[in-house]
């Protein structure tokens, strides 16, 4: 049986999709007024500039200052559309930030679950592959700061999803046999294959309607919305 449940923090406790694009296209818009720019152009080149950064994120990466970031990849995505200016690529990247704590927002039922799971014994840990400068600030503003017994932050820890040693250090701290715990998350090769090569039960939160890699290990179970997790674990007897 389960006596220990792991999350990922962005779109599987909350809709950091939305909350990004958002912010993306609020600051595009305001160049576009500025600098007659397109828009559109100008947000998907943001996009696919701080997608990119995330999907290859390693070691190596954590510790820089995110706001210095956000500033260099803004200046990338200016560039795409005939702006070459450091200051207004700078401007962007404080404008997203504001924007984007805006439209931080869990999925419904998210705080239900984790109640649930702790009247049921449940302990509690989150694994993000996220930096400390913004995601500490994240966790305070959608009230998960006393929701959970561990928080594990890459850019803490020193350590990426997947990397099996992460999980492994997870299960540690909160007392219990890798086996005894299970990881929830929204991507497969982050959350799930890593999970999964620890040794941990796994749901996979399929919000993007993805299909498992060829050649692939199945995740233990598979969800599409965050208010089905509980369902999907096998804990004990209420």
């Amino acid at each position: 049986m389960i006596e220990g449940v792991l999350f990922d923090l962005d779109d599987t406790l909350h809709d950091d999709t939305r909350a990004y694009r958002q912010a993306a296209e609020c600051v595009a818009r305001e160049v576009a007024r500025e600098r007659g720019v397109d828009a559109a152009r100008l947000m998907d080149a943001y996009v696919a500039e701080a997608e990119a950064f995330w999907i290859a994120l390693s070691p190596a990466a954590l510790g820089q200052p995110l706001v210095g970031l956000r500033a260099r990849m803004w200046g990338t995505a200016l560039q795409s559309v005939g702006l070459d200016d450091a200051a207004l690529a700078a401007r962007c990247g404080a404008a997203y930030n504001d924007y984007r704590r805006r439209y931080l927002e869990l999925w419904p039922g998210a705080l239900d679950l984790l109640a649930s799971l702790r009247r049921r014994d449940c302990k509690l840990g989150m694994i993000t592959n996220g930096m400390a400068e913004t995601h500490r600030e994240k966790i305070a503003l959608l009230r998960l700061e006393d929701a959970f017994d561990e928080i594990f932050i890459a850019d803490e820890v020193g350590l990426v999803k997947p990397d099996v040693r992460l999980f492994r250090l997870a299960a540690e701290r909160l007392g219990l046999p890798v086996e005894r715990c299970a990881m929830v998350g929204d991507r497969y090769e982050r959350d799930i294959r890593g999970a999964h090569d620890a040794g941990m039960f796994t749901v996979w939160m399929n919000v993007r309607n993805e299909t498992v890699p060829a050649a692939s290990p199945a995740p233990d179970r598979i969800v599409s919305r965050i208010d089905e997790v509980e369902a999907a674990l096998p804990l004990a007897a209420k």
